[in-house]
């Protein structure tokens, strides 16, 4: 569909969104990321039934662990949306990029350097 998404966006494609891990989510950071979003099936309408709402846990859980160690949660998302939203999954993209830009570099980065 030729959408315009940042550049700066990298999409990981998996079978399911219930197949990330916490660990991925946690590594993308460790690796640089400043923000890090999951888009999963539509509630209901997963065809592995139940992968989204896994995915979504494991999003809360992170949510959770960049929250006690003094990073915004907001760094980390889950967004619903069907395969053939592809515009919504462009939209998507430019405002979470625009949302991670107004937090700035995730804290991680300048612990890294130090």
């Amino acid at each position: 569909m030729r959408l315009q998404y940042p550049s700066s966006v990298r999409v990981i494609q998996l079978p399911c969104s219930g197949r990330v891990d916490i660990i991925h989510l946690l590594k993308a950071f460790e690796d640089g990321a400043d923000g890090v979003y999951v888009a999963g099936c539509l509630e209901g309408d997963c065809h592995y039934l139940t992968g989204n709402f896994k995915a979504r846990r494991k999003v809360n859980y992170v949510k959770k662990v960049l929250e006690a160690l003094g990073i915004e949660p907001e760094r980390v998302e889950m967004f619903n949306m069907s395969s053939a939203e592809g515009p919504r999954f462009a939209t998507v993209a430019r405002e979470f990029t625009a949302k991670i830009k107004e937090l700035g570099p995730s804290p991680l980065k300048a612990a890294q350097a130090a």
